[in-house]
């Protein structure tokens, strides 16, 4: 085991609030128990969950570290008990409760993958958020198949761009929507084949439009609010509509005959609060659908810009602007 320090620099919220409530501090090392490991951290993804726990809304689960952050890259640099398949200084990508804003930070080993071969590890610290739960609410519970039609809420973020890639890559053809032109132009760069501004035009309306009034086959919403009412008339007979975020209320006046009539699936989820061994089944699809596609470069993750641990408020910042195209990451300079 090489030689630890016995502190670390991690990010707190003092609080709940706007980007000024992120602290950056200094604690001990935490220690990885059974089954996991201590990862030092060279990069940590910024994601909207964090923004919305900054706020208030969305607590770690009881028992895990209030420090956020849902997904690092880093090396291994310590063992639990009962740890296989991995070793110390395998340098791995992880998906983690909380903690990732911090030099170091404890993963179970179950969730841990390895860096795709074409990735550096600041790259790869940006995979597992959005590839596991993009992974599992478009082919499991969305049921996506070659040939049938998505559309993708928030083409652009860094879920969106994410989807894009694997939907198209399944054989779908994929509509996506984003607030403009040039995120329009960024999502049919990464493989949808329609793209619609929002801002500009009624994205019910296109899709009928462009599928000749029939619509499409799965839906990936994060909006909610009056989203969910369109969502519905924008599916086709059988069309599944998949809810992961509410950046709009949750609760909403809608009519649901259209669900009945069409034969309509509303479903959904979290991750984040999921045990270890649910988590783990998903890790295992990634491993063998997706990570050959990482390794030979086919999808890939987009970073749009990195910031160091201690300037977390400007990425939150950016973050809520929705000004990005892809992934904001924060460096530890590990």
């Amino acid at each position: 085991m090489p030689d630890l320090p016995p502190t670390m620099r991690q990010v707190r919220f003092d609080g709940s609030g706007g980007p000024e409530v992120i602290r950056l501090e200094s604690a001990p090392l935490p220690v990885p128990g059974p089954g996991q490991v201590l990862v030092e951290v060279v990069a940590a993804g910024v994601n909207r969950p964090d923004c919305l726990q900054r706020a208030g809304g969305y607590p770690p689960p009881p028992g895990a570290s209030d420090v956020p952050g849902l997904e690092i890259g880093g090396r291994v640099v310590a063992l639990g008990p009962d740890v296989s398949g991995l070793k110390l200084g395998d340098a791995v990508c992880a998906l983690v409760i909380s903690g990732g804003y911090a030099e170091y930070c404890v993963a179970d080993a179950a969730l841990c993958l390895p860096v795709p071969k074409p990735l550096s590890i600041l790259e790869a610290a940006g995979l597992p958020e959005n590839y596991y739960t993009v992974y599992d609410n478009i082919f499991t519970r969305g049921r996506l198949q070659a040939g049938e039609r998505i559309l993708v809420h928030g083409g652009s973020s860094g879920i969106g761009s994410t989807a894009i890639q694997l939907a198209k890559q399944a054989g779908a053809i994929v509509y996506a929507t984003a607030g403009s032109a040039e995120k329009c132009a960024f999502c049919t760069s990464l493989g949808a084949d329609f793209a619609i501004d929002y801002r500009a035009a009624d994205f019910v309306a296109e899709v009928k439009r462009l599928t000749d009034g029939r619509g499409v086959d799965v839906i990936l919403d994060m909006v909610g609010g009056p989203y969910i009412a369109r969502n519905l008339a924008a599916l086709a007979l059988e069309g599944r509509l998949v809810q992961i975020a509410f950046l709009q209320p949750s609760r909403v006046d809608i009519d649901l005959m259209p669900v009945m009539l069409k034969r309509l699936t509303f479903t959904g989820s979290t991750l984040r609060a999921r045990s270890v061994a649910l988590k783990a089944a998903i890790a295992d699809h990634l491993r063998g659908d997706v990570w050959p596609m990482l390794d030979t470069g086919t999808v890939r993750p987009v970073i749009h810009t990195t910031f160091p641990l201690a300037e977390a408020r400007a990425a939150h910042a950016l973050m809520e602007s929705s000004a990005h195209l892809g992934k904001i990451m924060l460096e530890t300079g590990k």
